[in-house]
């Protein structure tokens, strides 16, 4: 292995805070999650890793720069009272016992630690933290597109994940263009077993002939006579529950609002009911004669009226 100063690219001089942080970053950057396409990847991570066991424990650390082991955490013979060596002694044979502290409690360093913390696994004991150091799988993204009957009533969808995997998922009724369904433990798997990622679906509306979807509300142009916004009309307006009669007001301009409440999407869980807003659009017939024309022609000269004067 190389030299461990040189894997992480800092100076022997690097404080304890530099050297972690080179670390983090070289871990963030070829964490094998992170790079499936690269297989390099994992060669590096476990470079940085190994020489992050080193650097980052203080003890093991000074033995390195000491000369008293080498980058991979191997001692190097310094002779009989080297590293805590001791002598043993066998009928017709002698060796040498040495005492190395591989990163338990006494040595003060627990690569699970930089991983806890690193992938949000926080402290709480090396016990737990080796528990929580596994990285959680990456979650991944999935779009389905329902009518808008379905997304009121509710069913059964059928979702393509980026992963290409296919799921069916159930869409709740009410719910909202744009909404997120969690689908738990379907995403990546985990790196080194820690628990998969997840899938999360948006759910999209498709467009409809007449109705928009605005929140949980819905949208509705609503093209009416000249003569019903004029003198004001009782008229059908659709809704997704069925038809409905609605009271236009005489002298309702075009582009004004009215509201039916309760006639937009379905209350879902927490969420409540929408409203169906109606917007008026006033249409002239398809065909017109003299009479019209010339009644027009009397009101201008008779009636005139600037309807675009707030726009000066």
């Amino acid at each position: 292995m190389r030299d461990p100063y040189t894997v992480l690219g800092v100076p022997k001089s690097a404080g304890a805070d530099e050297i972690k942080k080179a670390f983090r970053g070289l871990a963030k950057k070829f964490h094998p999650d992170q790079n499936k396409t690269d297989p390099k990847a994992k060669e590096k991570f476990a470079e940085a890793n190994s020489a992050y066991e080193i650097l980052g424990d203080e003890k093991k650390r000074g033995q390195f720069d000491r000369g008293e082991i080498d980058a991979e955490g191997k001692p190097r013979f310094q002779g009989f009272e080297g590293f805590g060596g001791r002598r043993r002694t066998h009928p017709g044979a002698q060796e040498y016992e040495h005492h190395f502290n591989a990163g338990g409690p006494r040595g003060g360093f627990d690569p699970s630690d930089i991983f806890a913390d690193f992938f949000g696994g926080g402290a709480g004991g090396r016990g737990r933290g080796r528990a929580r150091a596994a990285p959680r799988g990456d979650d991944v993204q999935g779009t389905v597109t329902v009518t808008l009957a379905e997304a009121v009533k509710g069913g059964s969808a059928r979702v393509a994940l980026s992963t290409g995997r296919i799921l069916d998922v159930t869409i709740p009724a009410g719910i909202e263009d744009g909404k997120q369904i969690r689908l738990k433990g379907q995403g990546n798997p985990g790196g080194f077993g820690g628990e998969p990622g997840d899938a999360m679906v948006t759910v999209r509306i498709a467009k409809h002939p007449f109705f928009r979807v605005d929140g949980r509300d819905l949208r509705l142009d609503l093209p009416i006579a000249l003569y019903e916004a004029v003198l004001g009309a009782k008229v059908q307006v659709p809704t997704i529950g069925g038809a409905v009669e609605l009271t236009l007001p005489p002298g309702s301009n075009s582009g004004r609002t009215l509201r039916l409440r309760g006639k937009g999407l379905p209350a879902s869980g927490t969420l409540p009911v929408g409203d169906l807003l109606v917007t008026l659009r006033v249409t002239l017939p398809e065909k017109t004669d003299a009479e019209f024309e010339g009644l027009m022609r009397k009101w201008q000269s008779q009636n005139p009226y600037d309807p675009r004067k707030d726009l000066a």
